[in-house]
């Protein structure tokens, strides 16, 4: 009982910092989508979280969606926010109901061809390295038009926006920085016909959320900040 009253508190403390971020950016709360990252956590906490009102959930890992995902019922909406090899490609399509972490034209053709042959089109976005971290995945900012070019001619992509993951360093304005400039990335492409008006911004964790909703995202996924620390 404990545990459910504390996520419930948690729940609305994040609600609640979304809506005063969106309102410092001039937007309502519900245009910001709240995605919590249920990575490491069971299925009977996405059920729990269902319970009290999220629909939309990210996995990092196709491996362990394989098994988390068949088991939540009724079925929420599901996204890989994880890095995805081409091999799992055929298996991410078949679980996911969308993918944000497209960062190479070779992924982006195998998962089109997959979502082809299942009779699909699935939403899709692309990962940018705004931060130029090595350790990050996602195509490097100056090479991004090329690959939304691409991406917008296969036949089992929907694309969706774009998503980055903020810097390590840097604080908060290494954070705003990175943010900043995927909105840039955003207009740019919007400008150039790549991107619907309506193109998604997945960016911001529960460490950087408000940054990420006071430069204009319109997702923010959060996995620690709703269910705390996850367990080894």
């Amino acid at each position: 009982m404990d545990e459910a009253r504390n996520f419930a508190d948690r729940l609305q403390s994040v609600r609640e910092r979304i809506r005063a971020a969106a309102a410092r950016s001039g937007r309502p709360g519900d245009s910001v989508l709240l995605m919590a990252v249920t990575k490491g956590f069971p299925a009977k906490t996405v059920e729990a979280a269902m319970n009290l009102g999220l629909r939309d959930f990210g996995e990092n890992r196709v491996q362990e969606a394989e098994t988390k995902i068949p088991s939540v019922t009724p079925r929420p909406r599901w996204h890989l926010v994880g890095h995805l090899q081409g091999n799992k490609a055929r298996r991410a399509v078949q679980l996911f109901d969308s993918i944000h972490s497209l960062d190479s034209e070779p992924l982006a053709r195998e998962v089109s061809r997959r979502a082809t042959e299942a009779g699909q089109r699935i939403p899709c976005l692309v990962e940018v390295n705004t931060s130029g971290e090595a350790t990050k995945f996602g195509v490097p900012p100056a090479d991004a038009m090329a690959l939304l070019r691409a991406v917008r001619g296969l036949d089992g992509i929907a694309l969706d926006g774009l998503m980055t993951i903020g810097p390590l360093a840097g604080g908060p304005e290494g954070a705003r920085g990175a943010f900043r400039m995927l909105a840039a990335l955003r207009a740019e492409a919007q400008g150039a016909g790549l991107l619907e008006g309506g193109a998604q911004l997945s960016m911001g964790m529960s460490d950087d959320f408000e940054i990420a909703i006071e430069e204009g995202a319109t997702m923010v996924r959060i996995g620690t900040g709703l269910f705390g620390p996850r367990r080894a």
